[in-house]
């Protein structure tokens, strides 16, 4: 099968044999992508002209039921895009779960969100200031969209979420989106918009995508486009450097490489329910999506004398979990998305081994259910302890992109705050504690260092969202090398999409500038 790509109003056809897509559990070639031939810069501006003037002259609201018409389309085939993401990323029910319906459940989020925004066409900020002796000349801020194109360069692990959770407030802003999803896994992502477009939802124009090489995409962005990517510091670099963005000052949203952290407050002995909750949330975001999340558990810091009961306990429930095939109804883990991602991981884990010992890896005789490890790409768990954290510095350094983490002792609380900032930035920090001193410090110590900082306890163990769960009303992004970037947290992702300007002049027409519009939503 040939992936089409959509752009310019059409479904194209790469020219070559392009990029195969892998199932990575059988080996078996599923399809093949390519973008070779394709006028990506006519396809930037037929998407900046005709699908930007199409959705600018809708108001907010009407952009808000699109989104929701999206989700409804996108709800209707779920069953098929569950088989589509077992074949190509090897996706248990669960894990795609997190993908599929987070994808729907974030369209319909914004969709609710934004329609009580009205027929407006702007957003007002702030109040109106005085300018000078009396209140005659005054400024007024407001949000308008951007006249160009959102261009989403997305990864290999959320190829629906990571398309939606961008493209919705892109859309809702009035800006027509240009996906590019990672092409190893973009089955799904081509599938999903294959069906929005056969619904006839969006505007002509206002969704294209790129299955096939970026090839060179960049060059063509202008001032007016934003360009928002998700993926390795490596690449993040090399964007960020690009020529076009360079010299067109373009708006860039990085999303990158981020060793997350879990701390485990003194209090939560072992036996404690804060404990147990620090001990089972470790072992999922580990064996979730074969640890293939941006927001995964990368360091566990813990007290020294809590250390080998941790070490233990995490290591009891990654020996109960079923690893192989997602087709089995038995399995609970299933493999990283290709040889490749595989061959990552393990170099990953042998430089890891060289500042920290190995406390669980599945064992010798490690194999996966019902699976060929010749052709399949499967990782076993892989528990590590660094015993110095302030001598090793891999362990602060190494993001490795699979169902791997790092137990990090701390001597006292000053130490972990240390330890946890050690990572250079993060996009999120958890705690675990039933001390409300410890937890109300620690969330302030770690903000300045994680996007998120998410803090459980016994009393909220059955209705917390989890370590690395992202909900759309919470800001996703985080600070140094994770990327220095935001995005979600509820209407404060639209500011990407605006532009603010202030407007300046008599207060009676300022005032009727106002009431044509809407306030920003908090």
């Amino acid at each position: 099968m040939i992936l089409q790509n959509y752009v310019g109003g059409k479904w194209v056809t790469g020219a070559g044999a392009g990029h195969a897509l892998i199932d990575p559990v059988l080996g078996h070639e599923l399809a093949h992508a390519s973008s070779v031939g394709i006028d990506l810069d006519a396809a930037l501006k037929y998407s900046r002209q005709v699908g930007g003037s199409a959705l600018r002259a809708l108001g907010y609201a009407d952009r808000a039921a699109l989104l929701g018409k999206i989700a409804e389309t996108l709800s209707a085939n779920r069953d098929a895009y569950y088989q589509i993401a077992l074949e190509n990323s090897g996706s248990p029910k669960s894990d795609a779960a997190i993908d599929i319906d987070g994808a729907i459940f974030t369209l319909k989020y914004y969709a609710r969100a934004a329609a009580a925004l009205g027929t407006a066409r702007y957003l007002v900020d702030g109040d109106l200031v005085r300018l000078g002796r009396d209140d005659s000349f005054q400024s007024l801020h407001v949000g308008v969209p951007m006249r160009g194109v959102a261009v989403m360069i997305n990864a290999f692990n959320f190829p629906s979420w990571g398309l939606w959770e961008k493209a919705a407030p892109a859309l809702l802003s009035g800006m027509p989106i240009f996906a590019k999803p990672a092409t190893a896994t973009c089955l799904l992502t081509q599938r999903m918009v294959q069906d929005v477009v056969a619904a006839g939802i969006l505007p002509e124009g206002a969704l294209s995508l790129l299955c096939g090489g970026a090839r060179d995409l960049l060059d063509h962005v202008d001032p007016w486009d934003v360009v928002s990517f998700t993926g390795s510091a490596d690449t993040a670099a090399q964007i960020r450097s690009h020529p076009a963005l360079v010299r067109g000052s373009i708006r860039l949203n990085i999303e990158a490489d981020s060793l997350n952290c879990a701390v485990l407050g003194p209090d939560a002995t072992p036996g404690s329910a804060e404990f147990d909750l620090f001990v089972k949330e470790v072992a999922r975001e580990m064996t979730q999506k074969a640890g293939q999340k941006c927001t995964a558990i990368r360091r566990v810091l813990l007290p020294r004398p809590s250390l080998n009961a941790a070490a233990d306990a995490i290591s009891a429930r990654l020996a109960r979990t079923v690893i192989g095939n997602p087709r089995n109804e038995s399995v609970r883990m299933g493999p990283v998305v290709s040889r490749e991602q595989q061959q990552s991981v393990n170099e990953g884990i042998k430089a890891l081994k060289l500042a920290a010992r190995v406390i669980f890896d599945g064992g010798p005789n490690f194999a996966p259910v019902d699976a060929d490890a010749a052709l399949a790409a499967f990782v076993a768990p892989t528990l590590m302890a660094c015993d110095d954290p302030f001598a090793a510095r891999a362990v602060h350094d190494i993001e490795v992109f699979g169902p791997v983490a790092t137990l990090i002792p701390y001597a006292d609380v000053d130490q972990a705050f240390e330890i946890a900032r050690m990572g250079q930035g993060s996009l999120v920090a958890s705690v675990f504690s039933a001390d409300a001193n410890f937890v109300e410090r620690a969330a302030i110590e770690l903000a300045n260092s994680h996007g998120r900082v998410h803090c459980v306890n016994a009393t909220v163990a059955e209705t917390q969202t989890g370590h690395g769960n992202v909900m759309p009303m919470s800001l996703h992004g985080g600070p140094g090398r994770a990327g220095g970037g935001a995005e979600l947290g509820g209407m404060r992702a639209l500011r990407f999409y605006h532009q603010i300007s202030a407007i300046q002049g008599p207060r009676e027409r300022l005032d009727a500038l106002v009431s044509a519009a809407t306030r920003w939503p908090q």
